[in-house]
Protein backbone atom coordinates (compact mmCIF):
# COMPACT_ATOMS: atom_id res chain seq x y z
CA UNK A 1 0.00 0.00 0.00
CA UNK A 2 2.94 2.23 1.02
CA UNK A 3 4.84 1.71 -2.15
CA UNK A 4 1.69 2.43 -4.23
CA UNK A 5 1.06 6.15 -2.28
CA UNK A 6 4.43 7.05 -2.98
CA UNK A 7 4.45 5.98 -6.97
CA UNK A 8 0.85 7.76 -6.87
CA UNK A 9 2.96 11.28 -5.45
CA UNK A 10 5.96 10.37 -7.36
CA UNK A 11 3.73 11.24 -10.38
CA UNK A 12 1.77 14.00 -9.06
CA UNK A 13 -1.87 12.25 -8.28
CA UNK A 14 -1.79 13.00 -5.04
CA UNK A 15 -2.41 16.87 -4.90
CA UNK A 16 -2.91 18.45 -1.10
CA UNK A 17 -4.06 21.89 -0.47
CA UNK A 18 -4.70 23.15 2.71
CA UNK A 19 -5.68 26.35 2.11
CA UNK A 20 -7.89 26.11 -1.51
CA UNK A 21 -9.98 22.87 -1.36
CA UNK A 22 -10.77 20.88 -4.19
CA UNK A 23 -14.18 19.92 -5.24
CA UNK A 24 -15.25 16.16 -5.75
CA UNK A 25 -17.50 14.73 -7.90
CA UNK A 26 -19.96 13.89 -4.69
CA UNK A 27 -19.79 17.83 -3.99
CA UNK A 28 -17.64 17.38 -1.16
CA UNK A 29 -15.20 20.14 -0.32
CA UNK A 30 -11.62 18.22 0.40
CA UNK A 31 -7.72 19.47 1.24
CA UNK A 32 -6.83 16.68 -1.09
CA UNK A 33 -7.78 15.25 -4.35
CA UNK A 34 -6.02 12.29 -6.45
CA UNK A 35 -6.18 12.09 -9.46
CA UNK A 36 -5.64 8.43 -10.60
CA UNK A 37 -5.81 9.20 -14.84
CA UNK A 38 -2.24 9.95 -14.52
CA UNK A 39 -1.26 6.51 -13.84
CA UNK A 40 -2.41 5.89 -17.98
CA UNK A 41 0.81 7.94 -18.99
CA UNK A 42 3.59 5.70 -17.12
CA UNK A 43 3.65 2.39 -18.35
CA UNK A 44 5.40 0.32 -15.79
CA UNK A 45 2.53 2.08 -13.06
CA UNK A 46 -0.47 1.12 -14.84
CA UNK A 47 1.01 -2.56 -15.83
CA UNK A 48 1.90 -3.15 -12.05
CA UNK A 49 -1.79 -1.99 -10.62
CA UNK A 50 -2.84 -4.29 -13.51
CA UNK A 51 -0.83 -6.96 -11.86
CA UNK A 52 -1.99 -6.30 -7.99
CA UNK A 53 -5.47 -6.80 -9.58
CA UNK A 54 -4.76 -10.29 -10.63
CA UNK A 55 -2.93 -11.28 -7.92
CA UNK A 56 -6.16 -10.15 -5.62
CA UNK A 57 -8.30 -12.23 -7.90
CA UNK A 58 -6.12 -15.20 -7.52
CA UNK A 59 -5.87 -15.24 -3.94
CA UNK A 60 -9.11 -13.29 -2.44
CA UNK A 61 -11.12 -14.74 -4.84
CA UNK A 62 -9.82 -18.33 -5.67
CA UNK A 63 -12.16 -21.11 -6.76
CA UNK A 64 -14.56 -18.55 -8.04
CA UNK A 65 -14.50 -18.76 -11.89
CA UNK A 66 -14.79 -14.88 -13.26
CA UNK A 67 -16.09 -14.69 -16.61
CA UNK A 68 -15.77 -10.81 -17.79
CA UNK A 69 -14.45 -7.32 -16.30
CA UNK A 70 -16.06 -4.24 -16.30
CA UNK A 71 -15.00 -0.45 -15.79
CA UNK A 72 -16.26 2.83 -14.71
CA UNK A 73 -17.00 4.90 -17.10
CA UNK A 74 -14.24 6.38 -17.68
CA UNK A 75 -11.69 6.35 -15.10
CA UNK A 76 -12.10 2.37 -14.12
CA UNK A 77 -12.03 1.48 -17.95
CA UNK A 78 -8.31 1.96 -18.77
CA UNK A 79 -7.82 -0.66 -15.83
CA UNK A 80 -10.22 -2.93 -16.64
CA UNK A 81 -8.83 -3.08 -20.15
CA UNK A 82 -5.33 -3.68 -18.86
CA UNK A 83 -6.98 -6.58 -16.16
CA UNK A 84 -9.13 -8.11 -19.30
CA UNK A 85 -5.64 -8.55 -21.46
CA UNK A 86 -3.99 -9.96 -18.60
CA UNK A 87 -6.20 -12.33 -17.53
CA UNK A 88 -7.25 -12.98 -21.16
CA UNK A 89 -10.67 -12.28 -20.24
CA UNK A 90 -13.46 -10.24 -21.89
CA UNK A 91 -13.78 -6.68 -20.49
CA UNK A 92 -16.40 -3.79 -20.83
CA UNK A 93 -17.57 -0.56 -19.38
CA UNK A 94 -20.68 0.54 -17.89
CA UNK A 95 -22.26 4.26 -18.71
CA UNK A 96 -23.41 6.79 -16.06
CA UNK A 97 -26.61 6.68 -17.79
CA UNK A 98 -27.85 5.16 -21.41
CA UNK A 99 -26.28 7.00 -24.40
CA UNK A 100 -29.18 8.79 -26.39
CA UNK A 101 -28.51 7.79 -29.68
CA UNK A 102 -27.15 4.70 -31.94
CA UNK A 103 -28.78 1.30 -29.37
CA UNK A 104 -29.00 3.25 -26.79
CA UNK A 105 -26.56 0.90 -24.46
CA UNK A 106 -25.36 1.51 -20.76
CA UNK A 107 -23.30 -1.41 -20.61
CA UNK A 108 -20.56 -1.64 -23.67
CA UNK A 109 -19.16 -5.14 -24.30
CA UNK A 110 -20.27 -8.69 -24.93
CA UNK A 111 -21.64 -10.37 -21.88
CA UNK A 112 -24.05 -13.25 -21.31
CA UNK A 113 -26.61 -13.58 -18.59
CA UNK A 114 -25.30 -15.14 -15.32
CA UNK A 115 -22.13 -14.49 -15.91
CA UNK A 116 -20.04 -13.52 -12.72
CA UNK A 117 -17.68 -10.52 -13.19
CA UNK A 118 -15.61 -8.21 -11.63
CA UNK A 119 -16.05 -4.00 -11.41
CA UNK A 120 -12.97 -2.03 -11.91
CA UNK A 121 -12.80 1.60 -10.21
CA UNK A 122 -10.11 3.96 -9.82
CA UNK A 123 -11.21 5.87 -6.71
CA UNK A 124 -13.86 4.80 -3.74
CA UNK A 125 -15.23 7.85 -2.33
CA UNK A 126 -18.71 8.08 -0.93
CA UNK A 127 -19.11 5.15 -3.09
CA UNK A 128 -22.54 6.17 -4.61
CA UNK A 129 -20.94 5.66 -8.34
CA UNK A 130 -19.23 2.51 -8.48
CA UNK A 131 -22.53 1.04 -6.70
CA UNK A 132 -24.52 2.37 -9.22
CA UNK A 133 -22.77 0.13 -11.85
CA UNK A 134 -23.03 -2.83 -9.72
CA UNK A 135 -27.04 -2.24 -9.51
CA UNK A 136 -26.85 -1.86 -13.41
CA UNK A 137 -24.95 -5.00 -14.13
CA UNK A 138 -27.01 -7.03 -11.72
CA UNK A 139 -30.14 -5.79 -13.17
CA UNK A 140 -28.91 -6.85 -16.61
CA UNK A 141 -28.44 -10.69 -14.84
CA UNK A 142 -25.21 -10.76 -14.01
CA UNK A 143 -23.52 -11.68 -10.88
CA UNK A 144 -20.91 -8.88 -9.16
CA UNK A 145 -18.58 -11.05 -6.98
CA UNK A 146 -16.52 -7.85 -6.25
CA UNK A 147 -15.67 -4.43 -6.23
CA UNK A 148 -11.64 -3.68 -6.87
CA UNK A 149 -10.15 0.09 -6.64
CA UNK A 150 -6.59 1.40 -6.75
CA UNK A 151 -7.48 4.06 -4.06
CA UNK A 152 -10.39 4.10 -1.07
CA UNK A 153 -10.97 7.59 1.10
CA UNK A 154 -12.33 4.73 3.80
CA UNK A 155 -15.73 7.01 4.45
CA UNK A 156 -18.14 5.24 6.44
CA UNK A 157 -20.40 6.23 4.25
CA UNK A 158 -19.33 4.27 1.73
CA UNK A 159 -18.34 0.85 3.75
CA UNK A 160 -22.39 0.91 4.85
CA UNK A 161 -23.04 0.98 1.18
CA UNK A 162 -21.47 -2.15 0.68
CA UNK A 163 -22.04 -3.92 2.90
CA UNK A 164 -25.47 -3.48 2.62
CA UNK A 165 -25.37 -4.63 -0.87
CA UNK A 166 -22.97 -7.31 0.42
CA UNK A 167 -20.39 -6.70 -1.98
CA UNK A 168 -16.80 -7.33 -1.46
CA UNK A 169 -14.56 -4.03 -1.84
CA UNK A 170 -10.82 -5.12 -2.18
CA UNK A 171 -8.79 -1.80 -2.50
CA UNK A 172 -4.97 -1.68 -3.37
CA UNK A 173 -4.55 1.77 -1.20
CA UNK A 174 -5.92 4.11 1.33
CA UNK A 175 -6.34 7.08 3.09
CA UNK A 176 -4.66 5.75 6.45
CA UNK A 177 -1.72 5.09 4.66
CA UNK A 178 -1.48 8.25 2.60
CA UNK A 179 -1.75 10.05 5.98
CA UNK A 180 1.02 7.78 7.98
CA UNK A 181 3.15 8.62 5.32
CA UNK A 182 5.94 10.81 6.90
CA UNK A 183 7.75 11.37 3.75
CA UNK A 184 4.71 12.61 2.03
CA UNK A 185 3.00 15.09 4.33
CA UNK A 186 4.37 17.30 7.40
CA UNK A 187 2.60 17.13 11.14
CA UNK A 188 0.39 20.10 10.29
CA UNK A 189 -0.85 18.45 7.28
CA UNK A 190 -1.59 15.33 8.48
CA UNK A 191 -3.40 16.52 11.32
CA UNK A 192 -5.57 18.71 8.89
CA UNK A 193 -6.33 15.50 6.78
CA UNK A 194 -7.06 13.46 9.78
CA UNK A 195 -9.72 15.78 10.69
CA UNK A 196 -10.78 15.97 7.67
CA UNK A 197 -11.67 12.45 7.45
CA UNK A 198 -13.37 12.61 11.10
CA UNK A 199 -15.49 14.76 9.90
CA UNK A 200 -16.50 13.15 7.35
CA UNK A 201 -17.33 10.18 8.81
CA UNK A 202 -19.26 11.86 11.70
Amino acid sequence: MKKIITELVNIKAININTTTLYTWASGIKSPVYIDNRLIMGYPQLRWAIAQEFAHIIHSKLAGIKIENIFGTATAGIPHATLLGHLLQLPFGYVRSSKKGHGKQNQIEGVYQHGQRVIVIEDLISTGGSVLEVVKTLQQAGMEVVAVLAIFSYQLQKAITKFNRLQIPLYILTNFDTLIANTDILTSEQQIMLQQFHEQLNQ
